[in-house]
């Protein structure tokens, strides 16, 4: 079923102001902070639920699942990081690519090799995690983190499953079109 509202909802995109997430003060000590976080942002909304949507658009169990677990492995590892104070430079430019080209893959619905596709999402998941980690309560280091794990997994299987809801390819690729325009967007505005 087609919504003639979809479209123009999306486009929302296109006008909105660079999103930023991160602004250096914890939002909160606990699980329930942790899982509010990645629905806060929209450059973290974008682009988890982008990879389950390119997980989707991919062939084989394996190419389907492994996106969205390196996903959350690495960006773990990341919010790790950035809680220990290792740096990593340009985060909030690498989540804007990280969106661009998340949205790329997905509205090109490109299949990569997969080590180097698992290579990529690594690589843009750093960026996020990161971004929480500088952010992660001391006092509720673990409830903090399983609740942004928690919300990132959800994210990717909301995006993963609106594959099936959305069976017309062109509606998810233009999803994909929409962030990464977003993504663009982001870059320009920093």
């Amino acid at each position: 079923m087609k919504s003639p509202r979809t479209l123009p909802a999306l486009s929302f995109l296109l006008f909105s102001l660079p999103a930023s997430a991160h602004t250096g003060l914890p939002l909160g000590e606990g699980f329930a902070s942790g899982l509010a976080h990645p629905f806060l942002g929209l450059d973290h909304l974008l682009a988890m639920v982008m990879v389950g949507l390119w997980a989707a658009q991919q062939h084989g169990v394996w190419q389907r699942l492994l996106p969205p677990l390196m996903f959350v492995a690495a960006m773990a590892a990341g919010g790790l990081m950035g809680e220990a104070g290792v740096p990593l430079p340009q985060v909030e430019t690498g989540i804007a690519l990280s969106v661009l080209g998340l949205g790329l893959l997905t509205a090109l619905a490109v299949r990569l090799p997969w080590r180097v596709g698992l290579l990529l999402i690594a690589v843009f998941a750093l960026f996020h995690g990161h971004a929480h980690g500088t952010e992660m309560p001391m006092v509720a280091l673990w409830r903090y983190m399983s609740g942004f794990i928690l919300a990132t997994a959800s994210l990717h299987t909301l995006g993963f499953f609106a594959t099936t809801a959305l069976p017309d390819g062109r509606w998810v690729r233009a999803a994909g079109l929409l962030t990464a325009f977003a993504g663009g967007h982001m870059l320009l505005g920093m």
